[in-house]
């Protein structure tokens, strides 16, 4: 459902947040914590300080922090910026043309469930997901990645690729 960059950004801030009490956080720690390219996670870090969701600073005690309280970030606030479809709703067969007037065969299922997605990444909040009871063992875990998930994702759009 969220691009690869708009998922990275997210387990990102998550992860920020989480280290919040450290002081800011530096790409290079952090990307090996996670599992990430480095440069690509750095990139995305930079995206999200222009945005206004992280602040950045440079210098031996830099890094990055979040701008404002998680309690006052969304997760669209967060993903927004890498994928908008979350809390927009686009035609799911990908016509330019599709509302209630000329609705294409998946409008009127698609719909509700494009709503409730929405309504997800627009109500919940970064402090929701580090709040969350079932958050403490399993949030290091999603955080970090997993190689393996990583690999088998990598594997199955390759092997897709392939098929076409």
């Amino acid at each position: 459902m969220l691009s690869l960059t708009a998922e990275y950004a997210l387990r990102a801030v998550l992860y920020i947040a989480d280290q919040s009490a450290q002081g800011s956080v530096r790409v290079e720690p952090m990307a090996d914590a996670m599992a990430l390219p480095r440069n690509y996670l750095a990139k995305t870090l930079n995206l999200l300080a222009r945005r206004g969701i992280l602040s950045s600073q440079r210098g031996p005690a830099g890094g990055f922090r979040l701008a404002r309280s998680p309690e006052s970030m969304t997760l669209a606030s967060v993903v927004e910026g890498f994928d908008p479809e979350p809390t927009r709703r686009g035609c799911l067969l990908g016509r330019p043309q599709c509302d209630e007037a000329m609705p294409c065969p998946a409008h009127w299922r698609w719909q509700s469930a494009a709503e409730q997605i929405a309504a997800f990444f627009r109500e919940t909040t970064v402090a929701d997901l580090l709040n969350e009871p079932s958050a403490e063992g399993e949030l290091g875990e999603v955080l970090r990645g997993r190689r393996e998930a990583r690999t088998a994702r990598h594997s199955c759009v390759a092997g897709s690729a392939a098929r076409k």
